[in-house]
């Protein structure tokens, strides 16, 4: 079941970022140290009423800046494109401006469903110029303040009105998807996978415009394979557009078990494949690296190549490398193989008993050193999640423990258990307490 999307459209400063962090109930933050980590996160799956939908918060549309030309027109169309519902914020405190009616205009020519959020009604001067806002043209308006709460039942219960609960499908499928720069021969990979041209084939990069499900059969087996749009490099001219194409992408990762990251050979590793991989690799999801188009390299071996891989991807050295041509097939028969095996580790359990025997030989074969007095205590550990597969460590402090430790534990774990194609998360809870 594809969820539907809500886009959150308006001005600068009208309070568009408070009111998706409202409706998705937290602010959101990134932790993590990895490449391509993403610091300003354009989207998220949100819930209201068991109706669960992707909510993008665009940035502000401006139409007094000098260079706004065909770039702020460009994001906004692609956002409303991808959007079933768009919300137009507007700013009752300052009323109507120029920039509204700019907004407006954008919006009229597409078909989607339109809903008028009036914000920041709690401030007097909102109340008066709440009608002005009629101008608009558009069918529904509802005043809310995304402070103060007023209005939002409101407002949520009309853009999920039409929704449906979403219903547990049991859909025992591995999806898997195509990700990476534009141009790298990703709907070649799955037109060779498929023995069949499903996905138009040019190139000129950026010719996928969406993601493209289609089935594939291998050893009797059923998967979801997803094509996507090419994952574009921002640019600072298109950095604001890009972010919007890079939405389907990302919705694409969320929607699969495994990530297949394609390099292009012939152009070598790019800074921007790292940030491919850094989102797969965020988002939990098990990772193959293929190398296509590698009959154009003549004076490079594989085994050379993948030493470099190794150099450049540190941060995913589990992740097995495929070297393959999509468009002349070769070696294309090592891919499937691949899948099969991260499709059985990303689900993998291993049974108490023995992660405790290993876990606790690995402790005393390296104890950490006491900090202030005090020393990280191992009591208990256990697998307590699959895709990715986790494991939670019954600790006397969990703030003893240092990176560097978690990060020996991980490497222990991965030397006496197959985990090749997947990250595995590692979780630290003090013994007296269920945090």
């Amino acid at each position: 079941m594809k969820l539907p999307t809500v886009a959150l459209v308006g001005r600068p400063n009208v309070g568009k970022s408070t009111l998706f962090n409202k409706i998705i109930g937290k602010k959101i933050s990134i932790i993590e140290d990895l490449p391509g980590v993403t610091r300003d996160r354009i989207y998220q799956e949100a819930s209201y009423n068991r109706k669960r939908f992707y909510l993008i918060d665009t940035g502000g549309i401006d139409a007094t800046k000098m260079d706004f030309n065909s770039e702020i027109k460009m994001q906004a169309e692609i956002a409303i494109k991808e959007a079933d519902i768009v919300v137009f914020i507007v700013d009752g405190k300052e009323g109507l401006t120029t920039n509204d009616l700019f907004v407006r205009d954008i919006l009229r020519k597409s078909d989607k469903k339109i809903i008028v959020a009036i914000n920041k009604i709690d401030v007097k001067e909102a109340q008066n110029n709440l009608y002005d806002f009629y101008e608009l043209g558009f069918d529904t308006y509802i005043p809310i303040s995304s402070i103060h709460n007023t209005g939002f039942v409101e407002l949520m219960d009309t853009i999920t009105m039409n929704f449906k609960e979403k219903e547990e499908e049991e859909d025992n499928r591995i999806h898997f998807c195509i990700i990476g720069r534009p141009n790298v021969g990703k709907s070649s990979l799955m037109n060779a996978l498929l023995k069949e041209d499903r996905v138009v084939v040019s190139n000129i990069a950026g010719t996928t415009r969406d993601s493209v499900d289609s089935i594939l059969k291998y050893n009797n087996e059923e998967f979801v394979m997803i094509d996507t749009a090419g994952m574009r490099k921002k640019g600072k001219v298109f950095e604001s557009i890009e972010k919007y194409s890079l939405f389907r992408s990302l919705k694409a990762i969320d929607r699969s078990d495994i990530c297949l990251v394609v390099i292009n050979a012939e152009e070598g590793i790019k800074e921007h494949d790292k940030h491919i991989t850094g989102y797969a690799i965020e988002r939990g999801k098990g990772l193959i690296f293929v190398v296509n188009k590698w009959d154009t390299v003549k004076d490079t071996t594989i085994q050379e190549f993948e030493k470099q891989m190794r150099s450049e991807f540190q941060f995913a050295t589990y992740a097995p490398i495929v070297f393959l041509s999509a468009l002349t097939k070769k070696r294309i028969h090592t891919l499937m193989p691949e899948i099969i095996k991260v499709k059985e580790n990303i689900k993998k359990e291993i049974k108490t008993s023995i992660l405790n025997e290993i876990i606790q030989d690995a402790y005393q074969l390296n104890i950490p050193p006491s900090y202030k007095g005090k020393r990280l205590k191992i009591y208990f550990s256990s697998q307590t999640g699959i895709k990715p597969p986790k494991f939670t460590f019954r600790v006397n402090n969990k703030g003893l423990v240092h990176f560097s430790y978690e990060r020996y534990l991980e490497n222990k774990i991965r030397e006496n258990f197959d985990f090749e194609g997947t990250p595995i998360i590692l979780q630290f809870k003090n013994r007296s307490s269920d945090d």
